[in-house]
Order: C-alpha cells, then sequence, then structure tokens
C-alpha cells in the first residue's frame, strides 16, 4: 500500500490487535488493527440508529414569545419546510440529515453483526462500498451548526428550550464519528476477505491480514 502522505509504497504485514503500522518515510499511520473493533462500530451504529430516531421524532425545541407556545422535533420541520414553499430545501434535509446517516449506520451495523462471528452475509462488498461512500455526504454536522446560528438569532426573540431531540441530535452527531471511525477501513476489508475465505473453506483455518 501507498502512504496517504509520501506515497511512499510499503508491504501490508500482519499486527496484532491493538497494534498500529507507520510509515517508514514521514511516520504517519498506515493502517490500524484497533482493540475491540468490531465491538465497538456495532455498539456506536446501533446507538446512533436510536438518537436518530430521537431527533426526528421527538421535541427538538420549543419557543415562546408573547404566550404563544410553539414545540417541534427535526422531522415536523422537514415537512413545514415542504408546506411552506421550499421543497428542495426540505428534500436535501431529509436526504443529507437524515436518510444517507441511516443507511450509513444500517450498513455498518450489516458488516458488524456476521463479521463479530467470523461469517459473511451476501453483498458485503457493495454495501462496505456504500457505507465508505457516503461518508462524504454525510452532513448531520452542518445541520448542528445550522441550528446553533439559528438559535443565536432566535434566542433574541423568544425563549428557547432545548428537546431530547435537539441532544439526540448531539449524540448522533458523536455516535456516527465513533462508528465509522471505530474500525480501520483496511481492517475492515480484511475481514471480510477472511470471512468469505472461511465460507467458501469452512473445515479451513484461515489467518489473514491485519485480522491476526
Amino acid at each position: 500500500m501507498a502512504c496517504h502522505f509520501c506515497d511512499s509504497l510499503h508491504d501490508v504485514e500482519l499486527i496484532e490487535e491493538g497494534q498500529t503500522a507507520y510509515c517508514n518515510t514521514c511516520g504517519s499511520i498506515l493502517y490500524a488493527n484497533k482493540p475491540q473493533s468490531l465491538e465497538r462500530a456495532f455498539a456506536f451504529g446501533l446507538t446512533g440508529v436510536l438518537f436518530l430516531l430521537g431527533m426526528l421524532f421527538l421535541p427538538f425545541i420549543t419557543m415562546e414569545a408573547q404566550g404563544n407556545n410553539l414545540t417541534t422535533s427535526a422531522g415536523e420541520t422537514v415537512i413545514r419546510l415542504w408546506l411552506t414553499g421550499g421543497p428542495i430545501i426540505s428534500v436535501a434535509v431529509a436526504i443529507f440529515i437524515f436518510i444517507l446517516p441511516f443507511f450509513q449506520l444500517a450498513s455498518l451495523i450489516y458488516l458488524c453483526l456476521p463479521l463479530l462471528s467470523g461469517r459473511a452475509f451476501p453483498g458485503m462488498v457493495p454495501v462496505t462500498k456504500l457505507m465508505q461512500g457516503l461518508q462524504s455526504w454525510v452532513m448531520v454536522e452542518v445541520f448542528f451548526l445550522g441550528t446553533l446560528v439559528s438559535l443565536l438569532k432566535l434566542i433574541k426573540l423568544a425563549d428557547i428550550t432545548l428537546g431530547l431531540g435537539f441532544w439526540s441530535m448531539v449524540g448522533l452527531m458523536l455516535s456516527l464519528a465513533a462508528a465509522v471511525g471505530g474500525i480501520d477501513k483496511l481492517e475492515l476489508w480484511d475481514r471480510i476477505e477472511v470471512a468469505y475465505r472461511r465460507r467458501k473453506t469452512p473445515d479451513v483455518s484461515v489467518e489473514g491480514g491485519v485480522e491476526c
């Protein structure tokens, strides 16, 4: 493999759990076999799905001004945008904030669940490509920053109370980062390869790549 920083070529060698391989030229990290990586990725992925549902349906913020009280969830916000003449923004929020994060977390769960026992599910290779390809399009952090900017403006006009939906968004953002960063890309591909080889030769003990 080539170093991501200096392009020096290296032979991929076996490393034990908890170890990290570094570039011989610049010292940057090449790949890592993180301890309990599958367990962590699966746990944070499942937690992220729960936070996503909480963000979608639980009260996000409550605004009170001049005796009027309004409580809304993130899901209701998407509907309100659609009904008030903002269909493009509504669809964009639904796709980049809810649908794509769900598919990324669901893909990670689909991969980690069988790999925990060394098994392979059908279609794991395209699912892995989908999960890694979606990483650049998940924009929960952008929505979080936009929410903070809006709250700074709204707090001057009304009394704002943050609901469980808002804190679910914070939990989703952290869970996404922990789930995706919980397992090295090279390690994940290696575990999938080993699982497929075991399925083809179930009576043979197979070792390979970073899993060892």
